[in-house]
């Protein structure tokens, strides 16, 4: 799984990637900082479930802090998009092709206004952040609508010479966005295009592209820049604006803050809390202890959180709907290196038994006998529908 973080320049993506990953990257205030993606790894979190067993888990991968489990995912902050991306505007057909293996977007706005259209800064305010959505939908689905329109004309003279199957046809076509036949089928019953692909206008075909976009890279809005004042005016505009998004408000800058000051041990943090407890006042200077209060009056009492961290968060279990799963065994929740409950695994919802098997082990999911419940203790068959913070046994054959 891979979340994109994507957006006009110079809004807070960096910082964005900086503080969900503490990856070094190059922070400015100028439009394409960033020209290269970065990809590093972010975290999504959830409560552990160590504590229900009285112990406390040692993960393989990940981290866990205060019995909350931090698993980790591929996160892409890929260089900024201007108006005309899909045109090759900005370097933008290189920006939008490093899209393609993201499984969900982030759309990181300035909601403070004080970026123009071509990521230079200006006075808070001055500038409206509806545009920037608007802007970056239309460039996504003339990104969809171009790969799609690409050779259109003899891809339906195939279609109609070899007699194929247009879900099967498109979807091997648009694989590369990560198009199954499944999405194509929904969307085209959806659209009603009942006759032939040859009979498709092109209004047909720029709303496939959108209908596609929207089912296989599903977007939040990440409303970067909140402590701003006037921001939250932005906010409140953008949200009866855009009924069909989530909108969060976040300051990248402040998580950023407080994950290197917890880093350095200076303060203890758990990413996505609404606090944090200074360790040791003395080792900090003035001008940290008034950014540290100011995080803490002007976000976290105010909001509850960054931001950041909820964002990932419903990105993960709401966007794309997975569950985590964590194996252990009735009698012992240790591996062979004596680690408690050190993996856990994100499958997609609905998941069975049986799929966990196979996701852990081929072989595993060959041998599957029957599964345990942990939790319960109740035996549980191939087919068992799984839930979110599951802890399950497979039993195999020798």
């Amino acid at each position: 799984m891979k979340i994109g973080l994507v957006g006009k320049p110079n809004t807070g993506k960096s910082t964005f990637f900086k503080a969900a990953t503490l990856a070094e990257v190059e922070i400015g205030d100028r439009p394409f900082v960033t020209i290269k993606p970065n990809t590093g790894t972010a975290y999504f979190k959830i409560e552990c479930v160590d504590k229900e067993f009285n112990v406390q888990c040692q993960p393989r991968n990940g981290f866990c802090l205060n019995h909350y489990r931090f698993v980790p995912f591929d996160l892409i902050d890929v260089a900024g998009l201007i108006e005309g991306a899909h045109e090759g505007q900005g370097l933008g057909n290189k920006f939008l092709d490093d899209l393609r293996q993201a499984d969900v977007f982030i759309n990181v706005i300035d909601i403070s206004g004080s970026t123009n259209e071509k990521g230079e800064s200006v006075k808070p305010l001055s500038y409206d952040p509806i545009k920037d959505v608007k802007f970056l939908e239309n460039e996504i689905d003339m990104w969809y609508y171009q790969i799609l329109k690409k050779g259109w004309e003899k891809f339906v003279r195939t279609v109609k010479q070899e007699n194929l199957d247009i879900k099967k046809a498109l979807a091997k076509q648009l694989s590369g966005l990560k198009v199954t036949e499944d999405d194509v089928e929904d969307i085209i019953k959806e659209l009603k295009l009942v006759h032939h692909p040859s009979e498709w206008s092109d209004d047909d075909l720029r709303e496939l592209s959108s209908r596609l976009r929207k089912k296989t890279k599903p977007m939040i809005i990440a409303a970067n820049k909140i402590d701003v004042e006037g921001a939250l005016y932005n906010l409140d505009r953008l949200k009866k604006e855009f009924k069909e998004y989530m909108i969060i408000p976040c300051s990248a800058e402040s998580e950023l803050a407080l994950r290197e000051a917890a880093k350095d041990k200076l303060i203890e943090y758990v990413p996505g809390e609404d606090n944090f407890k200074i360790l040791d006042k003395e080792k900090l200077n003035e001008k940290q202890l008034q950014a540290l209060e100011f995080i803490k009056k002007n976000i976290l009492e105010k909001y509850n959180t960054t931001g950041i961290q909820e964002i990932l968060n419903y990105s993960v279990f709401d966007l794309l709907k997975y569950i985590a799963i964590f194996p252990g065994g009735v009698n012992n929740l240790y591996d062979k290196d004596g680690r408690c409950l050190p993996d856990c695994f994100l499958l997609p919802k609905n998941s069975t038994a049986l799929d966990f098997a196979y996701n852990i082990h081929t072989d595993i999911g060959n041998k599957f006998v029957k599964a345990i419940d942990v939790k319960t203790k109740v035996v549980i068959g191939k087919e068992h529908i799984l839930k979110h913070r599951d802890v399950i046994e497979i039993k195999t054959s020798n």
